[in-house]
This record gives structure tokens, C-alpha cells and sequence, in this order.
């Protein structure tokens, strides 16, 4: 059985678990009373980083959400890092309250990965997009002509994004690929001129690697 919590979380789990832990034994020896704000804050630690299975939706062409939360904005822009063209932006915000793992959209190839350093804007500000750090990831799908990328925004509060994927390496839909820690934002762009027919509008609420954005035919 997989142990259900983020393996990209586990030293902040280890570090706040055992601190935490210490604290309420000693609060339930001393002052039982006290114990309960570390109970709360370990509590909140275990639902932050966890990690629960997902079932894949069937479907190659099924294009699925990276990420847990809501659809904030679908808005066309123009993508200069990795599409260079017109794209179809889908944004979602993740609150505290989400799983934070990310997940693969569309699978084939990791062709570009980019860590850009930048401000820490709420994550729910147009502006944020452009001016927080972020990083982004190109995958060339298997048919070799299909692109999409995968923004990973990190927010106000969320200071760390991670992402363990490297160019080269062939990823497969709904895989888990990294994670920003505390409250952050996805985009997913998909190029304007390919076969997309979305399935999602703004304000829904998504999961990660089950819930299909739309279909891209390939």
C-alpha cells in the first residue's frame, strides 16, 4: 500500500511531524490544554501534503488537469517561451485547502524546462502569471507535431515549486510531476491552431489527473 502523502513534502513532513509530535507530548505531560494548537497545526500538515490516488480517465486523447482547484481564467494569448504562437490559456488556482501534487496533462516527450525567478503575487492576480516566479514545461506529444505546456505559478504565499522532470524524458498522462508548496496556480497552454475542443469553463472546480480539460486530437 502507498504511503498516502506527497514524497515531494516529505522534509517538511519530517521536520514539522517530529517537532509537532515532541511539542504535544510535552503540552499533554505539562498542560494538556496547550496541546491543542499543535494538534491543529500537525493536522493541517498531514492535509496539506496529501496525496491521494487518482483514477486515470481511458482516453489518449483526453487532455486532463494538472493540478487540484479552480478555473479562474480561459483567456488566448500569445506563448513565446515554448509554442511561440497564438494559445488557449486554462488557469487554475489552488487554495490551501487543495492537493498541491501536479500532475502530467498530456503525455509524450519533455522537451523544455524553465525556471524563471520572479516576484511572489497572489496567485489569483492577472499580473502573477507573468511577474511571479515560475516554471514552465514543453511536452511534444507522440504523433512528434503536437505541443502543449504546463506553467507551474508560485503565489504569495507558496515560496517553493517543484518539478522533477528533465528534457528528454517521456512522460505519461496523469503521472505525478512535482508540486508548489502552499497555495499556488496552473496553466496549461495548448496551441490556438491545434484540434482542441475544451470541455471545462471558468469557475468549476478540477482535480489533478482526473478531471479532462478537454480532448486534443492528435
Amino acid at each position: 500500500m502507498r504511503f498516502p502523502f506527497a514524497e515531494y513534502g516529505s522534509r517538511e513532513l519530517s521536520f514539522f511531524g517530529m517537532f509537532l509530535f515532541v511539542m504535544i507530548v510535552l503540552s499533554l505531560f505539562f498542560y494538556p490544554l496547550a496541546s491543542i494548537p499543535f494538534i491543529i497545526f500537525l493536522s493541517f500538515v498531514l492535509y496539506f501534503f496529501r496525496d491521494p490516488d487518482r483514477n486515470i480517465p481511458d482516453g489518449e486523447n483526453n487532455l486532463v488537469s494538472p493540478a487540484d482547484g479552480n478555473i479562474i481564467a480561459i483567456s488566448h494569448v500569445q506563448e513565446d517561451n515554448y509554442l511561440k504562437c497564438k494559445a488557449l490559456k486554462i488557469a487554475i488556482f489552488m487554495s490551501v485547502f487543495s492537493v498541491h501534487v501536479n500532475r502530467i496533462s498530456f503525455g509524450g516527450k519533455v522537451e523544455f524546462v524553465k525556471h524563471v525567478p520572479g516576484k511572489f503575487l497572489d496567485a489569483r492576480s492577472p499580473d502573477c502569471s507573468e511577474v511571479n516566479e515560475h516554471n514552465l514545461m514543453g511536452i511534444l506529444a507522440v504523433d512528434g507535431k503536437t505541443k502543449i505546456m504546463i506553467k507551474q505559478v508560485a503565489g504569495k504565499v507558496a515560496r517553493r515549486i517543484v518539478c522533477d522532470c528533465t528534457v528528454g524524458q517521456n512522460v505519461e498522462r496523469g503521472k505525478r510531476f512535482g508540486m508548489i508548496k502552499f497555495g499556488s496556480r496552473l496553466e496549461v497552454y495548448i496551441p490556438e491552431e491545434a484540434d482542441f475542443e475544451i470541455a471545462v469553463k471558468e469557475g468549476q472546480m478540477v482535480s489533478a489527473g482526473s478531471t479532462i480539460l478537454g480532448t486534443l486530437k492528435i
